[in-house]
């Protein structure tokens, strides 16, 4: 059945009536506006492009700007008492989008709700169900993994009914989280400070962060050296080796003098060839994307931000402007934790590779992956719509940063479908004297495979060979340098962007649409913040997770948190009720609020005092977290209310006037440093300037962060010998035309808007 609106039937009057109709009004009739049917998604980009598949004289496409009620902000919106009955409102400020979404649902034929293939679009369709005076058991839902022609005709076709299991999934979470947000956030308010919130997984993934940080804190070092070696075959050319054992037993050195006294006698030791292994290593593609391993990939090789990720596949999936091909979705749906590919996907890039690369580079089967264990494997894996639209000839369609990330896409897509890279490899053992054993491993790309296309996300670069000399077993070798290195243990490293969402995952905390507003909330709340692209806990984040620990420990659980989201699963599948789980949720949260409430007292946080006076009351300013940052502010608040920005020292001065180099932050957030006397001096620079000096002119030294995690240092005297020649001229060369080319288009759409003003004037003034 299709979603229709029924009408009243006329009776006999209106049918002898139109039997009387003068041939006049007959052929009124006719030119009678036909209606179409109305197609309802998330957001207008989306809408165009499904427009212009569909045709726009059968169907109208509308947007509904994503939700249209939701549970109302100032008050709890759940009726306990009666089975967790929420209470929805129309969200202020879409009251005239839904007069028009029931004015278009009047005059349509049929009517069809095609939000998001997920439980967020599942429960979008319902409530849109319920505007619409719609019964959710019609067959007034259509869904799509891609917005392409053959897609969207398709889903037409197939209408189906609104999964109610679904939108139970996505309350009873809504409902769970309106819990712990609206209860527990006051008492935080009350106990710590106002402003704060607690929520069902932000807090977990706080506590994640801080227990890092704790870890990192408590981390004692420990030295121990490694002796590698320059070795070399009569006149061959040398290869590197190193020192693996000593007495069959795993080499282990802890300071300098054991190393010294070790090497003194290595040297005085023979060399001779042991064992020689040469052997075949075949190196698989890796499984196309899913949402999680695209943060983290793009994380890892573009520097992008979990949301930053989200907002470009946003963009490449509802549809790009391709000259005249129009708004043409370029990849699949981008909210997935299926690696499945569909039949027509696997046929498009084998036909591609096959004609681009040859048959040597097609496996005699299509590629198959294993989903994760909890995957949904509701839509296919991240890829392109069509294998043929390759990233170069697309190229001037898209911004840098659009065709960065379809690049990464359409690339991780062809190479899962490839061949293996096959490596010859050769492992040496070499023994020198009666006690050490020498390793030396190399290994040779033989057939490239895959890496023709793709390196993987372990790696930003393709591997290099590593070619040993033509070697047998008994030959004798020179020592021609020992290499003692010192090391020291590390910590383990602070989680980015990447790792968190590794963790996340591994660890079953959200579902993979929900990592990246996760990452967004814990910093706008100031519990953590983004330092050099590593996430560090704040003295309030702190605060909030030990007392959530001690009083509600199932809050900040991970195992906890984890079965609340298996069990979210089940209620999506039928498993379970959805009163259940919210039932077996409240009852305990609600005892333990109580008790918390009436345990905890004031909880002060540790005031940071600066150097910096007041300019009009004189107190010593102190450092404030707000939700873009730390900044001063004056103690005798409410009576004085002067903040500032907090400037960073960098510790070097100014080459211009002598001033203080300080860290700034630009509109947007954007780290960079100018002098702290701006206005009067206008040096600034995006790298970060360091202590150390050029050995050559005695300048302080920057440090130029690339995307991909490489740093490049470099003396800041443009005029100093050190930079004749030095990459980073053809770095700062490019960045220039960047911003010249930015400010050309800034120019040129300031003066479009002009041109546009001034016709708009002159036809009102002809009126």
């Amino acid at each position: 059945m299709n979603c229709m609106r029924i009408g009243v039937l006329r009776g006999s009057e209106g049918l002898a009536a139109a039997a009387t109709k003068t041939k006049t009004k007959a052929k009124a009739k006719t030119k009678t506006k036909i209606k179409k049917t109305l197609v309802i998604v998330e957001s207008p980009a989306k809408a165009k492009t499904i427009e212009k598949y569909l045709g726009p004289r059968k169907y109208m496409v509308r947007a509904s700007m994503g939700h249209l009620r939701d549970l109302p902000k100032s008050q709890f919106g759940i009726d306990v008492e009666h089975d967790f009955e929420p209470k929805y409102i129309n969200i202020r400020g879409k009251g005239d989008l839904i007069k028009a979404l029931k004015k278009d649902a009047k005059n349509a034929d049929k009517i069809y709700l095609a939000s998001d293939p997920d439980r967020e679009g599942e429960a979008i369709a319902w409530h849109l169900s319920f505007i619409l005076g719609l019964n959710p058991e019609d067959d007034c839902r259509i869904v799509f993994n891609e917005i392409t022609k053959p897609a969207i005709q398709e889903a037409v076709k197939h209408p189906r009914s609104i999964n109610l299991d679904q939108v139970d999934a996505q309350q009873a979470r809504r409902m769970l989280d309106r819990i712990v947000g609206y209860k527990l956030s006051p008492l935080l308010w009350r106990k710590v400070r106002k402003g704060l919130s607690a929520g069902r997984v932000q807090s977990v993934t706080v506590k994640l962060i801080c227990d890092r940080e704790k870890e990192i804190q408590a981390f004692d070092s420990v030295e121990y050296w490694t002796v590698g070696m320059k070795l070399r075959k009569a006149k061959s050319a040398m290869f590197d080796a190193e020192l693996t054992q000593v007495d069959g037993k795993k080499l282990e050195l802890h300071n300098e003098q054991e190393t010294t006294a070790l090497v003194k006698d290595f040297e005085r030791q023979d060399l001779q060839v042991d064992t020689v292994k040469k052997s075949e290593r075949k190196r698989k593609p890796a499984a196309p994307f899913t949402t999680s391993s695209l943060q983290q990939d793009a994380a890892r090789k573009l520097g992008f931000t979990s949301r930053k990720t989200m907002m470009l596949a946003q963009q490449l999936y509802e549809g790009i402007e391709l000259g005249r091909h129009g708004a043409t979705g370029l990849i699949t749906y981008m909210r997935t934790d299926s690696t499945r590919l569909s039949d027509l996907a696997l046929s498009d890039a084998r036909a591609f590779i096959e004609s681009q690369f040859g048959a040597d580079y097609m496996p005699a089967k299509p590629n198959v992956y294993a989903a994760g264990k909890k995957a949904q494997d509701a839509h296919e894996a991240i890829r392109p719509t069509d294998a043929a639209l390759t990233p170069e000839s697309i190229e001037k369609y898209l911004n840098k940063d659009q065709l960065k990330l379809y690049t990464l896409i359409w690339q991780r897509f062809t190479a899962s479908q490839m061949t293996p890279a096959v490596y010859d490899t050769m492992s040496i053992t070499i023994k020198a004297g009666e006690h050490y054993t020498v390793r030396a491993a190399g290994s040779k790309l033989r057939f490239a495979g895959f890496t023709a296309v793709y390196t993987g996300a372990d790696i930003t670069k393709k591997e290099k060979d590593v070619v040993l000399p033509d070697i047998e077993a008994g030959d004798v070798l020179t020592l021609e340098k020992a290499l003692p290195q010192q090391h020291f243990t590390e910590p383990p490293p602070r989680y980015n962007d990447a790792s968190l969402v590794k963790t996340l995952e591994e660890k079953e905390i959200g579902r993979p649409s929900t990592y990246a507003p996760i990452i967004e909330t814990i910093q706008a709340r100031g519990y953590v913040q983004r330092i050099d692209k590593h996430f560090q806990p704040t003295e309030l984040g702190f605060v909030v997770v030990d007392m959530l620990e001690e009083y509600f420990r199932d809050i900040v659980d991970v195992k906890f948190t984890a079965g609340l989201e298996n069990e979210l699963d089940e209620i999506a599948e039928g498993k379970i009720e959805k009163n259940r789980l919210l039932d077996g949720f409240y009852g305990p949260f609600e005892e333990t609020l109580e008790k918390a409430d009436e345990a905890i007292g004031h909880v002060e946080l540790p005031v940071e005092v600066s150097d910096v006076p007041c300019d009009l009351c004189g107190r010593m300013m102190v450092v404030k977290q707000g939700r873009f940052g730390k900044f001063l502010a004056c103690p005798g608040f409410p009576e004085c209310r002067n903040t500032k920005p907090l400037l960073i020292d960098t510790g070097v001065k100014c080459p211009k006037c002598g001033g203080a180099v300080v860290e700034r932050k630009t509109r947007r957030g954007r780290k960079f440093y100018g002098c702290k006397n701006y206005p009067a001096c206008d040096y600034t620079t995006w790298d970060q300037p360091q202590q150390e000096t050029c050995p050559e002119c005695g300048a302080f030294m920057l440090k130029h962060h690339y995307k991909n995690g490489r740093a490049l240092l470099y003396c800041s005297n443009d005029d100093c010998q050190t930079r004749i020649d030095h990459p980073i001229n053809q770095e700062l060369e490019k960045m220039r035309q960047r911003a010249e080319a930015k400010r050309a288009r800034e120019a040129e759409k300031a003066a479009q808007q002009d041109k546009e003003a001034a016709k708009e004037t002159k036809g009102k003034k002809k009126k």
